[in-house]
């Protein structure tokens, strides 16, 4: 039976609906105090099943209220959507971690840092991005170690630069240099520790740096290496322009105003997926401890994630934790995979377990995956034969107390919205042409990087003095000894 569609004029004040399949019995309400069941959604199907435009755009189509964070490898659901949701009220951020240029957002941890804690959470999130770590059995120390030395360097930089942005952390990092000296470890910014040091020794920024400044020169090369490697093997060029970008993403009022963010990934580029998970779990981190403000212990509007190709790249740290009390802080998500191997792959069995198990709506869409095959048979109560050779454009959909639902997937292309949406409205280029015009460019800017100037022309980029965020100024009971020990630190990074 065909489904009126809404208009885009109508005032809804109910929970948005979710539309899972063909027919009104695949149509569910996303309050949990009327289904009784969380609004967590494990969409597994093989390449080609539809679980983009069944699952992801119905969604998208359906959103009128809640908050949404969608990810995207294709750029046209971006364009295409934007304009529905703006009419329908919502502000919109476009975050391309791509091509951070076509975006009208960027994201920089250093935003949200507001203790101690966050400074090593993001280093430490930062220097254990690279997957290829986990399959190396190499000795913790070293990832450690060199998230002390990062944790000192961020905030060195908080302390001492007005209005800070993450390409004046790597900036600091790229200049770092050391050589042995009278069997002691010394770098070019002794100088400007000791001054920290002078004030107070036990500041962050100053233990952080006098546990790596103490280490033998060789033990130090490698925990620079460590952490040089994380860094070159997560932030690109490209990722860089993003953190200069004067429009920036905020938590707060993702939490509080009516807001979609689209965030754009590439499938292809392992380095950006590092990033961007980490970026998810820092998104998950301050909107529970935004709830936590609350008086309800809930967050001000609810929040759900839709994420394609959730199970390429690397995981979302601490994902499988997180997912467990996303409902009491009103949040939710929408996973799609092709199969449970393939998260089984990503998070290992126990955590993908627990990822499943806290999906209280499953829908199976078809699959090759022998083991996916298995566990739907078991779930429905059929062959395992049938759920291998199950045709194309069937799905079964699992909800916490209720039987396995055998139905048809949505047939978006009959939904009214749907067809009033314009493609990318952006002119279409030859594909040959866009190549070469992208390889151009990228050539372009890579000669200009080096381009030779003159000793003069190079601005001073000295950093002028700041008060130390960390330090209370009257309790170390200083005054014009702490301006002039930073009036003499004027070199560059």
């Amino acid at each position: 039976m065909k489904k009126k569609a809404r208009k885009l004029s109508d005032n809804i004040k109910e929970a948005d609906r979710v539309v899972l399949g063909d027919g009104e019995d695949c149509i569910f309400s996303t309050d949990t105090n009327i289904s009784g069941i969380n609004n967590n959604i494990l969409v597994v199907g093989g390449s080609g099943s539809g679980k983009t435009v069944s699952i992801a755009e119905s969604f998208l189509l359906e959103s009128y209220n809640r908050n949404i964070i969608t990810t995207v490898t294709k750029r046209r659901i971006v364009n295409k959507y934007i304009p529905l949701l703006e009419k329908r009220g919502y502000n919109v951020w476009d975050l391309d971690f791509v091509h951070p240029e076509n975006g009208n957002v960027g994201y920089d941890p250093l935003d949200f840092i507001k203790s101690y804690q966050d400074i090593v959470f993001i280093a430490k999130s930062i220097v254990t991005a690279n997957k290829k770590k986990e399959n190396t059995g190499g000795d913790p120390y070293w990832d450690e170690a060199a998230t002390s030395l990062f944790s000192a360097i961020i905030s060195y930089v908080l302390m001492r630069k007005e209005n800070p942005n993450f390409s004046d952390v790597l900036e600091m990092l790229d200049k770092l240099s050391f050589e042995e000296e009278y069997s002691e470890l010394k770098t070019n910014y002794d100088s400007k520790f000791d001054r920290l040091e002078k004030i107070n020794p036990f500041n962050f920024a100053t233990v952080n740096w006098r546990s790596f400044r103490r280490l033998p020169i060789r033990t130090a090369s490698c925990v620079f290496s460590t952490l040089n490697t994380s860094i070159s093997f997560v932030f690109t060029p490209e990722l860089r322009k993003m953190f200069k970008m004067e429009s920036k993403i905020s938590f707060e009022k993702m939490a509080r105003e009516k807001r979609a963010l689209f965030v754009t990934t590439s499938p292809v580029n392992p380095s950006l997926n590092s990033f961007i998970n980490m970026f998810y779990a820092h998104i998950f981190k301050e909107l529970f401890e935004i709830g936590e403000r609350e008086s309800t212990g809930v967050l001000p509007v609810p929040i759900h994630f839709l994420a394609d190709d959730f199970a390429t790249g690397c995981p979302v740290p601490l994902f499988d934790q997180y997912i467990s009390i996303f409902r009491e802080k009103g949040i939710s998500v929408t996973i799609l995979v092709q199969s449970e191997s393939q998260l089984s792959a990503i998070y290992g069995n126990d955590k993908s377990t627990t990822i499943i198990n806290n999906c209280d709506t499953y829908v199976y869409m078809g699959s090759n995956d022998l083991e996916t095959a298995k566990n739907i048979a078991m779930r429905a109560g059929i062959m395992t034969e049938d759920c291998l050779n199950m045709k194309l454009g069937n799905q079964i959909i699992f909800r916490r107390g209720v039987k396995p639902i055998f139905c048809k997937r949505y047939n978006i292309f009959e939904n009214e919205i749907y067809k009033g949406l314009k493609d990318c409205p952006q002119e279409v280029l030859d594909t040959t042409d866009c190549f070469v015009q992208e390889r151009k460019s990228f050539i372009s800017e890579l000669k200009n990087s080096i381009k030779m100037c003159k000793l003069d022309d190079i601005p001073d980029d000295s950093m002028e003095y700041e008060r130390i965020s960390f330090l209370k100024e009257e309790d170390l009971g200083l005054d014009s000894v702490y301006k002039n020990l930073f009036e003499e630190d004027t070199d560059d990074f």
